[in-house]
């Protein structure tokens, strides 16, 4: 058994040290917001935050993680940036399929935490892992920019 501090609660988990977070969350905590794409740490749909940073689920194993670090998911992400980057995304109208989102909104919020002020550049370097087939990255651009406070750049 291991105890991991899941989106500010203390959860039981018994699993293999060799897990990845990815299975634990989805499978074992019903934590379905985190979603799986390649399982190698390239696409990036998995990312979440462990102590305020984006991570990426599938490439934590249980044998990483301790009780002190804050393992945050799509379905408990809170605060000032979260909030901002939500209403962005609704304003802006950034979701098509849908299947990345969480992934992005988490890489966002963890950007802003970061970088209040981001350039284009920033945001692509931040957002660059994830893989979005529906190609809504202008828009997710501009979301971010909205949420920042700023105009987008470009």
């Amino acid at each position: 058994m291991a105890t991991l501090n899941v989106n500010g609660k203390p959860v039981s988990v018994d699993a293999e040290p060799d897990m990845p977070l990815l299975w634990i969350l989805r499978c074992d905590l019903a934590l379905t917001g985190t979603k799986f794409g390649c399982g190698v740490g390239i696409c990036g749909a998995c990312t979440l935050h462990v102590d305020g940073k984006a991570e990426l689920a599938c490439q934590l194993t249980l044998s990483k993680l301790r009780p002190a670090m804050k393992i945050t998911t799509i379905e408990g992400v809170q605060g000032r940036e979260a909030d901002a980057v939500r209403a962005a995304w609704l304003d802006v109208d950034v979701v098509q399929c849908g299947y990345c989102q969480s992934a992005q909104v988490m890489a966002a919020c963890a950007l802003l935490k970061a970088t209040p002020k981001p350039t284009d550049a920033d945001i692509d370097a931040a957002l660059g892992n994830i893989v979005c087939r529906c190609g809504t990255y202008p828009r997710i651009r501009a979301a971010i920019h909205r949420a920042a406070g700023q105009a987008p750049q470009g």
